[in-house]
Parts: C-alpha cells; sequence; structure tokens
C-alpha cells in the first residue's frame, strides 16, 4: 500500500477582477502522484508550477480564495479532508509535518529555541515536559548543532542561516512523522552549507523509515537526493519517474529544456533556457498546455493533454515524446 496518493487534484482561486466580474484561476489540474514508504520525491518545476500550492493541498492549509473543486488524498489507505478544521482529527501536523524555506519568517522570534521545541511536542500530545525536554536536546543533536542543551537556551536571532535551518529540520522531524515536506529547505544558503543541511536531512529521513517531499526549482537538489521526481508545469504534473529515469530519458520537451539548463548541460552543450513564458492561468489552452511554448507542437496537442506510461513507472504527459539519443 502507498504510504500517499494524491488522485485528480484540482485547484482554483476564485476572485473579483475588473467590473466586479468573477474570474478562475485554474491553478492545479489534475494533479496525481504516490509515494511508497521511505521514498524521496523531488516535486520541480518553474515558478507558478503549483509546487507548493500542492504542498499546501496535502497540508490542509488551503484557505479562500483557493477552492479544492475536484480530487482525492489518500495518506496511509485513509482518505484526508482537502481542509482541515478546528476540533477534526487528523494527521497532519503530527504524521506529516512541513519543513519551510524560511527561519527568519518560521523561527518565533520571542521564544527560545528549546521553548519552542518542546511547544511543538506539546501541541501533539506529549504532556511530560522533562520527556520533550530531552527529546529537543535529542534533535539539535541529531542535527549536529553543537553544544544543543547550550543552544536550547538561544533566541532564534542568535543562529546561523544554516543553524536555523537545521532547527527547522529538527523541528519537522522531533515527532517522528511519517511524511516529511520540505518547501525549497535551503533558499538563501551557501553552496557548503546547503549540502550539509541537506546531507542531514536525508540521513535522518532515511535513518527513521520516513517519506519525504522535496520542493524546488534545484534539479540538482533532485538528482542527489531524491528517488522520484515529479516535473510541474502550469499546475500539472507533465513528467514523473525513477530520477535515473527522467535524467537519462528526458521525455517531454519541458523536462528536456530544465535539464539543458542545468550548470552540468550549459558547461558541455552552451547555455540553453525554456523559451517563452507560463500560460495565463485565467486563460488556460486546450490540449496540450506546453503547447504554444513547445517547438514540436502539432495539430494534436490543440485536443487533449495525454499520459502516456514508458514503462517501469515512467510517465509522461505528451502526444510526441522524444527521448534523447
Amino acid at each position: 500500500m502507498s504510504l500517499l496518493s494524491v488522485e485528480n487534484l484540482h485547484v482554483h482561486f476564485i476572485a473579483r477582477g475588473l467590473n466586479n466580474q468573477l474570474r478562475t484561476a485554474k491553478a492545479l489540474n489534475g494533479v496525481s502522484f504516490t509515494l511508497e514508504p521511505g521514498q524521496v520525491l523531488g516535486l520541480v518545476g518553474e515558478t507558478g508550477a503549483g509546487k507548493s500550492l500542492t504542498a499546501l493541498a496535502l497540508l490542509g492549509l488551503l484557505r479562500p480564495p483557493a477552492q479544492v473543486v475536484a480530487g482525492k488524498i489518500q495518506f496511509e489507505g485513509q482518505a484526508l479532508g482537502l481542509l482541515d478544521h478546528p476540533g477534526q482529527r487528523s494527521p497532519r501536523g503530527k504524521s506529516i509535518t512541513l519543513i519551510p524555506q524560511s527561519p527568519k519568517t518560521s523561527l518565533d522570534p520571542t521564544a527560545r529555541i528549546g521553548d519552542q521545541l518542546i511547544r511543538i511536542q506539546r501541541e501533539h500530545g506529549q504532556t511530560d515536559t522533562a520527556k520533550a525536554h530531552a527529546r529537543a536536546i535529542e534533535m539539535l543533536g541529531q542535527v549536529q548543532i553543537p553544544d544543543p542543551v547550550q543552544r536550547m537556551k538561544a533566541w532564534p536571532h542568535e543562529l546561523s542561516g544554516g543553524m536555523a535551518q537545521r532547527v527547522l529540520i529538527a523541528a519537522g522531524l522531533i515527532n517522528s512523522p511519517r511524511l516529511v515536506i520540505a518547501d525549497e529547505p535551503t533558499t538563501g544558503l551557501d553552496l557548503t552549507v546547503q549540502a550539509e543541511v541537506l546531507d542531514i536531512f536525508k540521513r535522518l529521513v532515511k535513518a527513521n523509515g520516513m517519506s519525504a517531499i522535496i520542493i524546488t526549482h534545484d534539479l540538482g537538489i533532485v538528482a542527489h537526493y531524491c528517488d522520484r521526481m515529479a516535473v510541474m508545469f502550469a499546475g500539472t504534473i507533465i513528467e514523473e519517474g525513477q530520477v535515473n529515469q527522467v535524467f537519462g530519458a528526458q521525455s517531454h520537451p519541458y523536462t528536456q529544456s530544465l535539464i539543458a539548463s542545468t550548470p552540468k548541460q550549459i558547461a558541455r552543450h552552451g547555455f540553453a533556457s525554456a523559451v517563452g513564458s507560463p500560460p495565463n492561468l485565467y486563460d488556460l489552452p486546450c490540449g496540450c498546455v506546453y503547447k504554444d511554448r513547445c517547438p514540436k507542437a502539432q495539430a494534436v496537442c490543440d485536443t487533449r493533454l495525454p499520459t502516456l506510461e514508458l514503462g517501469d513507472g515512467h510517465r509522461v504527459r505528451c502526444h510526441l515524446p522524444n527521448p534523447p539519443a
């Protein structure tokens, strides 16, 4: 049984525009994927593709004007409500947790690090303060923060960016969740610190038998830290498969353009970039959402958005998949 199953998820934003007319932005359009126990999935795509919005839906954090108009989410075989409500029992927060991208906005500047880690545990059922205190020290040690006993007394502003991000990892893992969602977890960190933080994250996820979703723009992170990857464009997953499958035989023209734009490929073949801009979510084209940017688009691309199985779980939404030689 899959740990997480997302099926045909549609999210719209409905707002009033000029002349007080209602307008609908189709932000997620039929997102479907599964995540197996112990697996790390990379969710990649340009800004506005729907990566973080998918995470908010999984966490039950969508709020108006966002509306879930279709879809189903199952976690450990149980259906999750698409919106959580006060008083509603849900695995979110304990069995499913979020590691956000910015310690500056995610850590409480008015509370010491230790108090925040203890509070997270108490919010999810740990009533023994001594055990919560010991667990907080243990987690700070596991994320390789020096002198964790002393750091329990530190204020967020006293930590470096890398140390603060490690605290967020500790906070996300402290209740031993089954699924961790990391949304751009190393934004703003230099490359050396980024690698250290991600190494710690992956080691702890694997050591504790957790699953994870890493949301990122960085294909290098996906290549080094993920088992599977899903490429998003205009609210749709347009290619999905094992990381080695997609990198070795990327089949959607958009995926090809993303990989061609990585530093390694630029050094080998020269600069390349994805041509054009994302489509207007208020006026999505019929058929393939990528057709206006695709150099291989044909008449069939105007009719519908296909899903093709290329084998071994490698799927692509393209009428004319064309793996490189």
